[in-house]
């Protein structure tokens, strides 16, 4: 019996030997989609843009708002080369570029002035003093917290912890007036009972540690919001499988909650250690007077007061931009130790 054969097309995949080409294999010249995908198999930057326009777009306006705000004022450093002068033109860039160059003088003075490095030695003080004292705080709050079971009683416990992050450090420091001042509360019970009064406000010895009790009183409950977002996203799974094993509570938060809150501390401490230059400017400043500039200066002030105060702003932006440098340094060499520890930091390797 014969078979009669249908002609086939002379395509390609008809040929001996080739199989049909898979769906989004390189095809004629002309056509799209195959040319669009790299060899990896990853999308080109055409369809990554073309997928994501609508994200981009509704990023613009807060790109826009960091590069006029963030960026672009960095081009003003340039005066801490000259010996800026902003009454040359009512213009401040006309000023930048009429303004007499010096060189790395301003930079000679800095390193030269007794009391840029008397305002460094402050700032590293209350830095490590903020970091022992205070970054341990909201860590051991959030684990108390976690630990709460009836929800309400968590409710309400971070709401009043959080409740003073909103306050103005006007109202932070007059409370803490009306608390630890000459006639505040605590004088006045001291000297209701036959003891002299005391002045914590005004006395440089324990400044360091009033703006220490000032910042965990303000901004921990803030932290506590961040690692308990960071606990809420533990699976029960391991709690339960820990207690059946018969871990107890303390063994529990040791070997499960802490190991999840290990990338997010690393990630702050990163952040801290990069802002160790940068203590609290409004809160030293509005303090800066009661205690004295040897014990209240800081960087920040330091800036403000050569910049600002004095007029000498070409030696107040090298201040802030050896600051700045510095700082950036703190950063990197920060996240490369929260790399050897095996830990993301800000950004990956």
């Amino acid at each position: 019996m014969s078979h009669s054969t249908v002609p086939r097309s002379g395509t390609e995949a008809d040929e001996p030997g080739k199989s049909p080409a898979p769906p989004g294999a390189a095809g004629p010249p002309g056509t799209t989609g195959a040319r669009e995908k790299r060899p990896s198999g990853k999308l080109s930057l055409r369809l990554r843009l073309r997928r994501d326009r609508v994200l981009l777009l509704m990023t613009l306006p807060a790109v826009a708002l960091v590069l006029l705000f963030n960026y672009i004022p960095i081009l003003g450093n340039i005066v801490a080369f000259q010996e800026y002068d902003p009454y040359i033109s009512d213009n401040g860039i006309v000023s930048m570029l009429h303004s007499p160059w010096v060189g790395l003088e301003n930079f000679r003075r800095i390193f030269e002035d007794s009391a840029f490095w008397e305002a460094v030695t402050n700032t590293l003080v209350l830095f490590f003093l903020q970091l022992v004292l205070y970054f341990p705080v909201p860590i051991l709050l959030a684990l108390l917290i976690n630990s709460v079971v009836r929800p309400r009683v968590r409710a309400i416990s971070q709401a009043i912890l959080y409740l003073p992050h909103f306050f103005s450090w006007v109202l932070v420091i007059a409370v803490f007036q009306q608390l630890f001042g000459g006639a505040g509360l605590l004088s006045q019970l001291l000297r209701q009972h036959g003891y002299d009064g005391l002045d914590i406000m005004t006395d440089p010895e324990t400044f360091k540690y009033l703006i220490t009790a000032q910042s965990v009183w303000k901004d921990a409950g803030w932290g506590i919001i961040i690692f308990l977002a960071a606990l809420s996203s533990v699976p029960t799974d391991l709690y339960e499988a820990a207690a059946m094993d018969g871990a107890g509570r303390w063994r529990r938060m040791w070997h499960v909650t802490l190991p999840a809150l290990r990338p997010v501390i690393a990630l702050l401490l990163v952040l801290r250690v990069g802002d160790a230059l940068t203590v609290g400017f409004e809160q030293i400043l509005l303090q800066r007077d009661s205690v004295g500039p040897g014990a209240a200066e800081v960087l920040d002030t330091f800036v403000w007061w050569n910049g600002v105060r004095n007029q000498d702003f070409g030696y107040a932006a090298a201040a802030g931009l050896v600051k700045g440098v510095v700082s950036l340094g703190l950063v990197l060499a920060a996240n490369k130790v929260a790399h050897l520890m095996g830990e993301q930091g800000v950004y990956k390797k």
